[in-house]
């Protein structure tokens, strides 16, 4: 996690259907929108900006259904491997699911899925980044941010 906070410029924290979320600029881009755990003060709170505002504007419109796409330049932590997996998921579009297997192959390596789905685990732009929309041949696979919120998050798209 600690990796995910590094560089980074502003975090505001907002109340969703998913739970409290922090939202965090990273440099001049979005560096995160993660579940605030448990227990709260193992995080150190950063100042808002009207980066983090505008976020959070945009994800309360997802959530009332008025957004589908996001306009925010991201800057997420991570390898260059990871941050490939994660432009292709941008591009999965809302109320569509994709597999792992089909992601690899869209990044031209088919052989590669459980990489991906370890990218897709360590993406940090919850929603944003809808990594919600890959799921497992064979059902809807994990989520890092807990399948409850998965299953809201594709109830809420239609498409589950």
């Amino acid at each position: 996690m600690q990796q995910i906070f590094t560089a980074a410029v502003g975090e505001q924290r907002m109340d969703s259907p998913l739970g409290p979320l922090s939202v965090g600029q990273r440099g001049e881009g979005l560096g995160w929108i993660l579940p605030l755990p448990e227990n709260r003060a193992a995080f150190t709170s950063l100042a808002p900006t009207p980066f983090t505002a505008r976020a959070c504007r945009e994800l309360m419109a997802y959530f009332a259904g008025r957004r589908q796409r996001f306009d925010l330049p991201c800057n997420p932590a991570g390898s260059d491997f990871d941050r490939r997996v994660w432009q292709a998921l941008a591009k999965v579009p809302f109320g569509e699911r994709v597999t792992y297997g089909a992601l690899a192959a869209a990044l031209g390596q088919p052989t590669a899925a459980r990489a991906v789905g370890g990218a897709v685990g360590r993406n940090p732009l919850l929603v944003v980044c809808p990594c919600h929309r890959v799921v497992a041949k064979s059902g809807l696979g994990g989520f890092s941010a807990g399948l409850w919120r998965k299953r809201w998050l594709l109830r809420h798209e239609g498409s589950l």
